[in-house]
């Protein structure tokens, strides 16, 4: 694990925006990575991608009633899903769609 001192507690700690932009983070070095034809880079950062979203499945700050902390939980597992599809297919218009998408949490963040 890249992220030993998140996985520890400070992940938690973060509100859920900072933690989507994180993720969005590694999202955009992996685009960059795949564009300049750099596929080691790209490996590392979808490790460090797979790491981040798995630690706000299980640690996320998602304040909300049980019913829609649920409903949220299940988006963000398949977010990780539909992500690691376009990635292992080497989609660079839906990594790019992901990545605006993840913007958004930067800029709320």
């Amino acid at each position: 694990m890249q992220h030993q001192d998140l996985e520890n507690g400070r992940w938690a700690e973060l509100t859920f925006p900072q933690q989507m932009a994180n993720i969005g983070s590694e999202t955009s070095r992996i685009y960059r990575a795949l564009e300049a034809g750099k596929e080691s880079r790209a490996e590392s950062a979808f490790a460090r991608f797979q790491e981040l979203i798995d630690l706000t499945i299980k640690y996320g700050r998602i304040k909300a009633s049980p019913w829609l902390r649920s409903a949220m939980l299940e988006e963000l597992c398949r977010f990780r899903e539909l992500y690691c599809k376009a990635f292992l297919e080497r989609n660079l218009s839906e990594l790019a769609a992901f990545n605006r998408y993840l913007d958004r949490f930067a800029q709320a963040a």
